[in-house]
């Protein structure tokens, strides 16, 4: 939060957006405590419904309003916590073993370590499940949007929508799969790291997708559909043309 508190109330009225550019809605006001600490910010959403968000997952920086993908902050958490508690556990039965504190003492504390990383443990496979139904309605939206860009060119080609109107649905269609695309890998990131961590492996960080992969993550996408292939090789050409 790169703003001072007393510039906060200068973001009351200010649009609001997701990490990836999508517009979430508006700040219509903040909750305070008694000091004058900021604790939530309540949002006008775009559908006009009203939410409460925590000031740790926002993000304000000058006039932009960010708002932070829960799934991703609280599954940070867990990439230190979980491997804290197990170097702790184990730092502790190498003690009992050197005789170097009474058994009594070790159980206590292992006791206490084992309940707090059976509920991380639990909390942490809530989240992966947030993540896999993130993934999956990614893919869902990402199958919607191929064919959408299919019908699209199809009904251009025939000469039934105009070069402008052709113009501004590709791009809209190419901005949203850029969008969708960069959430999904954000989606298997958290899958990823939070299934090594149940596992008990060292959390691996997934590389970065290359923009030439864009197109092979969307066709995978639309393999996986019930439906026809559409082909993909359209879009792949209108890619490059739109400079994306």
């Amino acid at each position: 939060m790169s703003q001072t508190l007393s510039n906060l109330f200068l973001s009351i009225g200010k649009p609001v957006k997701d990490e990836y550019g999508r517009s979430v809605g508006k700040i219509v006001c903040f909750a305070t405590s008694p000091s004058g600490k900021f604790e939530a910010a309540f949002i006008e959403q775009s559908d006009g419904r009203f939410t409460k968000q925590p000031m740790e997952y926002l993000i304000f920086n000058g006039a932009d309003v960010t708002h932070l993908s829960k799934t991703k902050s609280r599954a940070a958490v867990f990439y230190d916590q979980i491997p804290f508690i197990w170097r702790k556990d184990k730092a502790l039965k190498d003690l009992v073993d050197k005789k170097k504190i009474a058994q009594i003492l070790y159980q206590e504390l292992h006791n206490s370590f084992t309940t707090v990383l059976s509920q991380l443990r639990k909390d942490a496979q809530i989240l992966l499940d947030e993540a896999i139904q993130g993934i999956t309605r990614c893919e869902e939206e990402l199958t919607t949007l191929s064919y959408s860009v299919l019908y699209l060119e199809l009904e251009h080609e025939i000469g039934k929508i105009s070069d402008q109107a052709y113009q501004a649905s590709f791009g809209t269609l190419q901005e949203t799969i850029r969008r969708t695309t960069a959430e999904k890998t954000d989606m298997e990131s958290v899958k990823t790291k939070l299934s090594n961590i149940l596992l008990g492996d060292t959390p691996v960080v997934a590389e970065p997708k290359l923009p030439e992969q864009k197109s092979k993550v969307f066709a995978e996408t639309a393999e996986s559909s019930d439906l026809p292939e559409p082909p993909v090789v359209v879009y792949v050409k209108e890619v490059g043309k739109a400079g994306i």
